[in-house]
């Protein structure tokens, strides 16, 4: 076994990573960024070092400073979470390449063949597991897509080879869209994988989206650990996992675990892995009827890494993911055959996202964790990188915790579920709580019949908006465009012990409004984000300015043209997502203040307009 382990990553999956190598007896090295330095993983390593910027590309993207630490530490194996670096065959290449140092992950051939997504089609397809009509090559020419669309009809998928989680992919709908996603597409699968081949699938517009877990070692054994459903999606983002699947008949389960091991068994894969599948819900079935064996599902994807939801596998089967990596990297054989692996009861994970979701899902541009309370009790797990008074760090993605709920079925782990969400007390911050608790009472979730365009297209709106006013505080619910001071009391009234609290929204002081206690005033107004995810900056006098911090993917716009209301002028990248940045009146360009690949911060100016 490993003496000394580098995560590299950040936030909660570095800590749990560290976790398993502490249950090993194995010390951990954590690498951070300017942005990071007074981060939870830091503060739970053993050892920690600098490595650049805060710009991901500069610090945890950068292979020469990650393998720098790695050998600076004397660490002889690098685990690299999700994200980042896990899925980049080139960086798990230098590592196995470098002596001393062992990689804790599929070799960077095999993430390579099934990580990048047409060679993974090819494998699979040779494997006898059903795939979904697409390319087998990286497409380069909108002319192909075209010939595509022709062919199979819109919608149509363009994805990124690297990419995961919706990032990289766009959906065209028309031959006027062409063009802009695959240059849209491209770019992201660049900015976010260091990949920017492409490739074209039909794109399934209501299905369910269901994955299996996977281990195998160095020694031939391939194991399945059942399946997560992952359908409650917003933009092609999770945000609850659960195991098992509320939708399938054990006869498609069985089905779709033995099709997922007998693909990665066909690639000579070892360690951990997720099997991603699509599988075809019908829309009018009755609530306890399950999807049965005649079901279409098609190969998605595979995800050479560990999971962010890997922990409800964990939950429901009693296996430790994380610490088999580990042993597996070492050289170790699994020690349970396929008939070992026991579902036992029902497991749900919930994102907490520093978001506000009654502004669609609109990213937090900063805060501070002023109260930090997670639940705990039976069946409770809570995977994080935070305490109470952390700063909230936006350079990279929203999530800031996990909240894992198991149960002894699926009805006790919901009301399990629903009791710990209550319990969950976050101030300083907008989350996505209300939301959950709000998905707790929806028909179409507790049935199980939600697909993965549920949130963005069925759901109403109104709903995400009243849950937000209901359980997030006033000042969350409007997104904080006003300073409101809340003072909180504990009265009594005939004896009785009531919470009570005040809410102070301020006067206005020469037009601008103040909070009464003599608080600092506010401004600017908040950003708001559309489905498209158009990004509305601020105009202060002939400015635009950016509304969150980031990096400038693209200026649309040079001095001197002409532009009106809501016309793009330039393409922010924070939180992983692309942003339109738009005009908000008419006018003309009199300065362009950023470049393509700048980063800015909060604030600062990017056009002018006169």
């Amino acid at each position: 076994m490993f003496d000394k382990v580098l995560v590299a990553n950040r936030g909660e999956i570095a800590v749990r990573v560290m976790q398993a190598c502490a249950d090993l007896q194995i010390e951990t090295v954590a690498i951070y960024s300017e942005a990071d330095k007074h981060a939870g993983h830091v503060r739970y390593a053993d050892d920690a070092y600098n490595i650049g910027p805060a710009r991901a590309a500069d610090s945890y993207l950068d292979h020469e400073a990650v393998l720098e630490a790695a050998e600076k530490a004397n660490a002889d194996a690098i685990h690299p979470g999700y994200g980042f670096l896990a899925e980049n065959a080139e960086f798990a290449r230098r590592v196995e390449n470098t002596e001393g140092i062992t990689w804790v992950g599929p070799t960077g051939d095999a993430m390579e063949q099934l990580g990048e997504k047409t060679k993974a089609r090819t494998v699979m397809s040779e494997a006898d597991v059903p795939i979904v009509p697409g390319t087998t090559d990286p497409v380069t020419d909108p002319e192909e897509v075209y010939e595509f669309a022709d062919e199979h009809g819109y919608p149509i998928a363009i994805k990124a080879e690297g990419g995961g989680g919706g990032r990289g992919m766009k959906i065209v709908h028309a031959e006027d869209e062409i063009e802009d996603q695959l240059e849209s597409a491209k770019r992201e699968g660049d900015a976010y994988f260091d990949n920017d081949s492409v490739y074209l699938e039909r794109y399934l517009e209501n299905p369910r989206h269901v994955e299996v877990q996977i281990i195998a070692d160095k020694h031939g054994n391939v194991r399945h650990l059942g399946e997560r459903d992952c359908s409650l999606q917003r933009r092609h983002q999770k945000v609850i996992e659960e195991g098992p699947s509320p939708a399938l008949s054990d006869e498609l389960r069985e089905q779709i675990g033995e099709a997922a091991r007998r693909g990665v068994d066909a690639a000579n894969y070892y360690n951990a892995g997720t099997v991603e599948f699509l599988v075809g819900e019908i829309p009018d079935r009755d609530p306890g009827e399950k999807l049965g064996p005649d079901a279409d599902f098609y190969f998605l994807e595979v995800n050479t890494r560990v999971q962010v939801e890997h922990t409800v596998t964990e939950e429901i089967t009693d296996i430790d993911i994380v610490k088999w990596q580990l042993r597996v990297a070492a050289g170790e054989e699994l020690t349970f055959a396929q008939e070992d692996v026991d579902i036992d009861g029902h497991a749900m994970e919930f994102r907490i996202n520093a978001e506000n979701a009654a502004e669609d899902f609109t990213p937090a541009t900063g805060g501070k964790l002023e109260t930090y309370d997670p639940p705990g009790g039976l069946g409770v797990r809570i995977d994080d990188a935070v305490k109470q008074g952390d700063e909230l760090v936006t350079d990279y993605d929203s999530m800031i915790a996990k909240l894992i709920v198991r149960g002894s079925d699926r009805e006790e782990c919901i009301n399990r579920s629903k009791r710990a969400l209550r319990e969950y007390d976050i101030e300083g911050i907008s989350t996505i709580i209300p939301f959950h608790r709000l998905m707790l009472a929806d028909d179409a979730f507790l049935t199980g019949k939600h697909d993965t365009n549920y949130l963005d297209n069925d759901i109403a709106t109104e709903r995400i908006s009243e849950a937000q006013e209901k359980w997030g505080s006033a000042a969350h619910a409007n997104g904080g465009s006003e300073d409101v001071t809340e003072q909180e009391l504990t009265v009594e009234v005939d004896g009785q012990r009531f919470q009570v609290t005040l809410e102070d929204p301020g006067i206005i002081v020469d037009g601008t409004q103040q909070p009464s206690s003599g608080g600092s005033s506010s401004t600017g107004g908040a950003a708001t984000s559309g489905s498209n995810g158009d990004q509305t900056a601020s105009l202060n006098g002939d400015q635009i300015t950016a509304e969150m911090q980031g990096t400038i993917l693209e200026v649309d716009v040079e001095e001197g043209d002409k532009v009106a209301s809501g016309d793009v002028v330039c393409v922010l990248e924070a939180m992983k997502m692309e942003n339109n940045i738009v005009a908000p009146t008419d006018g003309t360009v009199t300065h362009v203040a950023v470049s393509g690949g700048q980063s800015v911060d909060m604030g600062d100016t990017l056009v002018t307009l006169e």
